[in-house]
Parts: C-alpha cells; sequence; structure tokens
C-alpha cells in the first residue's frame, strides 16, 4: 500500500498546485485560470477518493511519509510560468501516467477487496490525470508560441535550467498521446533514457 500512501500525498499536492498556477500567473487568458480551477476540483475528488480508501483500512491521511517533489518543483517555477507548465504538468505528472498502470499490476496481484478497491479509484485517476497533462501541454504549447519558443527544443533547457528529475521508461506512450504528447516528444524521452 505505499505507493497508494504516496499517490495520497500527490493528489493534496496538486489540488495546492492546481490552485498556485491559478493564483500565481496573471495576464493570462480567462481560459486558463478556468481549466486550473478545474484540476484542482477535480484534484480535490481524487484526495476525497484516496483518504476515504486510508480511513476505511484504519489509516488517516498523514500517517505515512511521503516525498514533496511536486511542491519542490512548484517553488522552483514560481517565476516562470512556462518552466511551470513544462516541469510540473508534462514532466512530474504526466509521470503519474507512466506509473500507475505499474501499481495497478502489482495491487492485482495482490487480489485483495482493498486492493482491487485502489485498482478502481487509480483507473479514474488515471483517466482525469491524462486531461490534466493535456491541459499543462496545451498550456505550454501556448506560452512556447507566445514567446517565439520551440516546445520541443526547449523543453531540456527548462529539465536542465531547474534540475528536474530525470524519467525513466517504461512510459505509457498511449496515455501520453492522449494527454497531448507528440510522437516527436516521446520519442526524445525513450532516448534520453537510454
Amino acid at each position: 500500500m505505499e505507493n497508494e500512501r504516496l499517490q495520497d500525498k500527490h493528489s493534496l499536492d496538486a489540488i495546492n498546485l492546481a490552485l498556485d498556477a491559478a493564483w500565481r500567473f496573471d495576464g493570462m487568458p480567462r481560459e486558463f485560470y478556468v481549466d486550473w480551477v478545474r484540476v484542482a476540483a477535480e484534484e480535490a475528488y481524487h484526495f476525497s477518493l484516496l483518504r476515504d480508501h486510508l480511513e476505511s483500512l484504519g489509516h488517516a491521511y498523514g500517517d505515512f511519509d511521503a516525498h514533496d517533489g511536486l511542491w519542490s518543483m512548484c517553488e522552483k517555477t514560481k517565476d516562470d510560468i512556462v518552466a511551470r507548465m513544462a516541469l510540473v504538468p508534462r514532466t512530474l505528472e504526466a509521470r503519474g501516467l507512466d506509473a500507475t498502470p505499474q501499481i495497478q499490476q502489482k495491487l492485482r496481484q495482490v487480489g485483495t477487496p482493498a486492493a482491487l478497491r485502489a485498482v478502481e479509484i487509480l483507473d479514474l485517476i488515471l483517466r482525469d490525470e491524462v486531461g490534466h497533462v493535456a491541459i499543462g501541454n496545451h498550456w505550454y504549447r501556448c506560452l512556447c508560441e507566445r514567446e517565439g519558443l520551440d516546445p520541443v527544443t526547449h523543453y531540456p533547457v527548462l529539465v536542465e535550467r531547474h534540475a528536474a528529475p530525470r524519467l525513466h521508461p517504461p512510459f505509457n506512450a498511449p496515455a501520453r498521446l492522449a494527454a497531448g504528447f507528440s510522437p516527436e516528444e516521446i520519442a526524445w524521452l525513450s532516448q534520453d533514457a537510454d
């Protein structure tokens, strides 16, 4: 259940990250704020599902240690909206697209009712996360276009500048394509991971 605990922490941070994007970056089109407030609402729903599941197992949010990678990247990108869109939804959130099927596989192997309920919850979260990452992809590309940047070649610059974590395979290519990654971007990730 450790992966489930980390997912619970991730969901709470994801609420705050979406709201931070809506609050911190002014001067964007109205749709930007609508998108991130909607993401926050969906993340709050995810958090409630995971919190309730933990409670059904006799635990509460905060009972277990978890990493703070999402919020750390939020801090690193607080003054750069292009970097925020590149490195939070497109990097750290997108990593959830890759990791969720593996977590689900392990939970299915456990096979208990609690583990299978967690698989169901992760199905719903994965579906919504594809949309959240797609929103990040959309705004990253819009911002790159506005600033005259090539989104594919600028991404590694931001990764290096902000010390983003290196991503390792396997990559969930179908989910990433559904979230708006180009085949070129997926190929770059795979090449970089070699």
